[in-house]
């Protein structure tokens, strides 16, 4: 019923800059929170950044300064702009949307398939 779809990730050099994009799409009614987590090999995935339908936003200790979370309400997409990549950024990064669709009116976490991103010289 609903479906979200990143995109953006890859290969980078350290110190570079990277656009993730995640599309919600289906029958969707509401978008409420949308976020990025990311999960590294041999580690536990980990909140990067959220931001409400109101566009207040939140960000892990580590990337504050250097990620920006944005979205498009009009194009149910929340966007990652990561600047001043580090090897410890590299991870799966997912998309996950709270969304309340037509036929199940309560809020519900819907996650990406993870996009991969890879800082290294």
């Amino acid at each position: 019923q609903v479906q979200l779809v990143e995109s953006g990730g890859g290969l980078v050099q350290p110190g570079g800059s990277l656009r993730l994009s995640c599309a919600a799409s289906g029958s969707i009614f509401r978008i409420n929170a949308m976020g990025w987590y990311r999960q590294a090999p041999g580690k536990e995935r980990e909140l990067v950044a959220t931001i409400t339908s109101g566009g207040m936003t939140k960000y892990a200790d580590s990337v504050k300064g250097r990620f920006t979370i944005s979205r498009d309400n009009a194009k149910n997409t929340v966007f990652l702009q990561m600047n001043s990549l580090k090897p410890e950024d590299t991870a799966v990064y997912y998309c996950k949307s709270r969304i309340a669709t037509v036929t199940v009116t309560i809020y519900l976490d819907y996650w990406g398939q993870g996009t991969q991103v890879t800082v290294s010289s």
